[in-house]
């Protein structure tokens, strides 16, 4: 795909994506604590809670679009993809218990996963079509079973999420089809769209190298957020 001279580099999509995952996690966490607390129980209070909970949620649903494009794009120019799903597999063992913690209840659910797995699925699929890429009878297999297995151990968007990623996969050859569509793959979820916006301005550049800051974020700000949820439930 052409590169653009001029817009948005990779590590600006990741801080973007990054930022509107830790307003969207801060309602989730730290805005749900204070509104059943009773230190937050008067009426104006809860009204303004509410505001800032469904804004910040909303905020929050352009943070997955843009990390799924990001992967896609991870995936097309890494060296070693092999390598690349062993960092995804680490780092969704390790937010494990953070993402538990933080946003089910408890510190450990078997029966929900982080985002990293759907991650890590989605890029498996497309290191099995790039494989079978000569043999198209094995494409279709290869997606439904990414799908099935994300649906199957229910990681956070599911097969939902994986879909997401093989649409903007198979349409990477055009930027505005490749918005088109995975914005058309996110309408279940509004405003989720809203975050190919910044994905179609992306110029195919790198931008400042963190690769391991957004790697560790993750776990990171959920354990954060987590004590604080927990210190304003005891207020």
């Amino acid at each position: 795909m052409e590169q653009k001279k001029f817009g948005i580099s990779g590590s600006t999509l990741k801080l973007i994506a990054v930022i509107s995952m830790l307003i969207d996690h801060t309602a989730a966490t730290v805005i749900r604590s204070m509104l059943i607390s009773p230190a937050f129980s008067s009426p104006d209070t809860q009204q303004t809670l509410r505001m800032i909970y469904s804004v910040s949620r909303d905020i929050g649903r352009l943070a997955f679009p843009i990390f799924c494009f990001l992967l896609a794009e991870g995936f097309l120019h890494t060296r070693n993809p092999k390598k690349y799903a062993g960092r995804l597999f680490l780092f969704a063992l390790i937010s494990e218990i953070p993402f538990d913690l933080a946003l089910q209840n408890g510190w450990f659910d078997p029966d929900k996963q982080n985002v990293y797995f759907t991650l890590l699925i989605g890029l498996l699929v497309l290191m099995g079509l790039s494989y079978f890429r000569e043999k198209p009878w094995m494409q279709l297999p290869i997606m439904a079973a990414g799908m099935v297995i994300s649906w199957l151990i229910d990681c956070d968007y599911n097969y939902k999420g994986v879909f997401l990623i093989i649409v903007l996969y198979l349409l990477r050859q055009t930027r505005l089809y490749q918005c088109i569509g995975g914005a058309a793959a996110v309408t279940w979820e509004l405003p989720a769209p809203l975050g190919f916006i910044p994905v179609y301005f992306y110029n195919g550049k790198r931008g400042l190298s963190m690769k391991y800051f957004f790697y560790w974020f993750y776990p990171v700000h959920l354990l954060i957020l987590y004590v604080l949820s927990e210190l304003v439930q005891r207020l």
